[in-house]
């Protein structure tokens, strides 16, 4: 679906020195290459200037790189613009496809017609887009009177008008409120289990771990990590916490230590909470079974480690390698 092979990309920028300016050239991508199958719905992260922005003006035909192929569906985004664009929607946080001063439904209308999208076929889609994107109130609106929230919901219809077979949003869910992001995360997935490829790049990292069967991870141009979330957690070793409630308090030294040597318990009397550390890749079962078996636990939680958690240390890694 999409191959990306040795994707190389570099930029021109000049930084004042007193009078004189000088020119450095700042490496965007760095011989990347990866491929992702149809209907995968891919999350994109990296911290900032990592080179998101540059793959997806690559992935959609807005920049052409100066070294690698890329190839989605059958095309290549510079060279088949005009086919391509038919196959995909595109919605970019920091600029829009909307026409400032015009009424929303008329964006539409001038997306069906470039299109060429039938007007009953049409009509059905706004309707269900209006419907699933909550865009009723502010569909006869010009678009410069909308809120950044709103706009958002407004920019994924209308890359969606022409029915692509793929999608690539950035950051499409900001501004938006809590109602409004779990709206869209449902219909995201619900695009997705139509067969649509969904590539995501966002810092909401909540969002991409409900949402994306795969991660994508950049530093410097470079690809860090490519695969399911379970496989980033046990890189980073971070332990499954196993917490219970209890009803009382007990001193359990005199075997605690031999049965759970692998962990570290930290109990506190006040709260009546006990919780267990368990080592990544362990299983949760035998730290879930002690507790039960040596404390009357009223309630019993097991937490998996928090995705933002993962990213950071992982971040904090890759920054600390770079710089040395």
């Amino acid at each position: 679906m999409i191959e990306v092979k040795d994707l190389s990309k570099r930029y021109t920028v000049y930084k004042r020195r007193g009078l004189f300016r000088e020119k450095q050239r700042i490496q965007a991508l760095d011989h990347l290459s990866f491929s992702v199958e149809r209907g995968a719905f891919l999350g994109y992260i990296g911290p900032n200037g990592a080179g998101k922005s540059t793959t997806v003006k690559v992935l959609t035909g807005v920049i052409v790189p100066e070294e690698g192929s890329v190839s989605v569906d059958g095309f290549c985004p510079w060279k088949n613009r005009k086919q391509y664009v038919e196959h995909i929607g595109v919605v970019f946080g920091q600029k829009s496809q909307l026409w400032w001063d015009l009424p929303v439904i008329d964006t539409y209308r001038a997306l069906g017609a470039l299109y060429d999208v039938p007007k009953p076929v049409w009509l059905k889609r706004v309707a269900e887009l209006s419907e699933r994107l909550s865009l009723s109130d502010f569909l006869y609106q010009p678009a410069r009177q909308l809120s950044l929230g709103q706009r958002m919901r407004a920019e994924v219809g209308a890359s969606l008008i022409h029915d692509p077979d793929i999608l690539f949003l950035d950051e499409p869910s900001i501004g938006m409120d809590v109602v409004s992001r779990h709206q869209m995360a449902a219909f995201l997935k619900e695009l997705n289990g139509r067969g649509k490829t969904i590539f995501l790049t966002t810092h909401d990292l909540h969002e991409i771990a409900s949402l994306c069967r795969q991660i994508l991870l950049l530093h410097r141009g470079r690809l860090v990590f490519f695969g399911p979330l379970e496989a980033l957690k046990d890189m980073i070793h971070l332990p499954t916490i196993v917490r219970a409630r209890v009803s009382a308090v007990q001193d359990s030294r005199d075997d605690f230590s031999i049965k759970t040597s692998r962990w570290q318990c930290a109990q506190c009397g006040e709260t009546g909470e006990i919780t267990v550390e368990v080592p990544a890749g362990e299983s949760t079962v035998a730290a879930s079974k002690w507790l039960m078996e040596n404390y009357p636990v009223e309630d019993l939680k097991i937490e998996e480690p928090d995705i933002e958690e993962i990213v950071k240390l992982l971040y904090h890694g890759l920054i600390g390698n770079s710089k040395g």
